[in-house]
């Protein structure tokens, strides 16, 4: 089950000041050595290490490609490109990419079991146990 904690947003520049949220919570965070562990107790034919090593090459495949510009789908899963963040010219005679590309990201797109509709059908959450939100800790300050 997803878990949640409440947030308010305090931006200066926000359009609804004050109003409360909600953020995923993240219990903990796996490496491929994890998930390979995960993988291989779901009666697997195949070890830890081999399944390790088929996600590693993975990770450096998707990687190899992505920089070629091409799109990698993983079905039920993401499609993996890269994006770019770039700077305005004045015209495109002006665009160069030396001075107008600023960065590069990783992109994914959600696809079949993993898309925003599909989720809402089957995603469950409720509010994390225990933590902080801020008003608490402002009236614990007080108190103390």
């Amino acid at each position: 089950m997803l878990k949640y904690k409440l947030y308010q947003d305090n931006r200066s520049n926000s359009q609804f000041p004050g109003k409360w949220y909600a953020r995923a919570a993240i219990n903990e965070t796996i490496g491929i050595d994890g998930l390979a562990a995960h993988m291989a107790s779901h009666n697997s034919p195949f070890s830890k290490g081999t399944i390790k090593g088929i996600l590693a090459d993975m990770v450096i495949c998707i990687r190899e490609l992505t920089l070629q510009g091409v799109a990698v789908k993983i079905e039920d899963l993401a499609i993996f490109s890269l994006g770019i963040k770039t700077k305005p010219a004045d015209s495109s005679s002006k665009f160069s990419a030396q001075t107008n590309v600023e960065s590069f990201y990783l992109r994914s797109r959600a696809t079949g079991q993993f898309t925003r509709a599909e989720l809402k059908t089957v995603a469950s959450i409720s509010e994390m146990d225990k933590y902080m939100v801020e008003d608490e800790a402002d009236d614990e300050s007080e108190n103390a």
